[in-house]
């Protein structure tokens, strides 16, 4: 019944988008080639569908997107996990943190190319810095937050602190691990679009550059349409993750 209702209105706004879209164009006359209208970019959809070159820069951007994703989430859980349970070295470590989070990833790039080269290698590392901090804070943040009376009856069991790490620590973080992991696929995402944009030569960004190189903003459209869907599509993978992870812990999915 819920996927019914979300269906129904996901049809009901992208309706009301489209007719804004359309009424905009023709309001406002504009010329196809300067502010192309749904049915051009339509058609561009469907010929970058066609001709497979969708196919080749949507399996390039999800490789890279995938890579520096999850190496980021492992990284960043287990670091908090260990971080949240000293708040000694946290309390040292934290403001190093808060002056690097801000900083976008897309001003290492310089760095980046300098140290790993040009290829796949830049863009991953890109989407490693996006999506680690999310993850990280909301991780420390949590694994604080922890009830200490479990902490204090897994002791006097003398449970081995990996075992209360596991078995303890991390099922009682992890609904708050999840809001970072959904946090982390926008801004990885985000990120890694930008950074194909800049400085690549395959990828969903450089599809975008390249269409508009050659004045085809229909093309340029389209490639934003893709984009939209496919980190829609990245965000309710990690929701299904979620709720697949609550199941086993015999919680209500979300």
């Amino acid at each position: 019944m819920k996927n019914y209702k979300f269906f129904i209105n996901a049809i009901i706004g992208f309706a009301i988008l489209i007719g804004a879209w359309q009424f905009i164009v023709v309001a406002g006359d504009y010329e196809a080639a300067l502010f192309p209208p749904p049915s051009l970019v339509w058609e561009g959809i469907v010929s970058l569908i066609t001709d497979g070159t969708l196919l080749v820069h949507l399996q390039v951007s999800l490789l890279r997107f995938i890579s520096g994703y999850l190496s980021a989430v492992v990284v960043a859980i287990l670091l908090g996990l260990v971080l949240g349970r000293i708040p000694l070295l946290w309390g040292v470590i934290d403001p190093i943190v808060q002056v690097l989070r801000p900083v976008s990833p897309i001003a290492w790039s310089p760095f980046i190319v300098l140290w790993f080269g040009i290829g796949n290698i830049p863009a991953i590392v890109i989407i490693f810095i996006a999506a680690f901090f999310p993850v990280l804070l909301s991780t420390v943040a949590a694994v604080r937050k922890v009830e200490p009376t479990y902490l204090k009856v897994a002791q006097n069991f003398e449970i081995k602190k990996f075992e209360i790490l596991r078995k303890i620590i991390f099922p009682a973080v992890f609904p708050y691990i999840a809001n970072g992991l959904h946090i982390a696929v926008g801004t990885a995402w985000i990120f890694l679009v930008s950074g194909e944009m800049v400085g690549s030569q395959s990828g969903l960004g450089y599809l975008i550059v390249d269409a508009r190189n050659s004045m085809r903003l229909d093309l340029v459209m389209a490639g934003i349409v893709f984009i939209g869907v496919a980190g829609f599509i990245l965000d309710r993978a990690v929701g299904l993750f979620e709720n697949w992870i609550n199941r086993i812990w015999g919680r209500q999915s979300a």
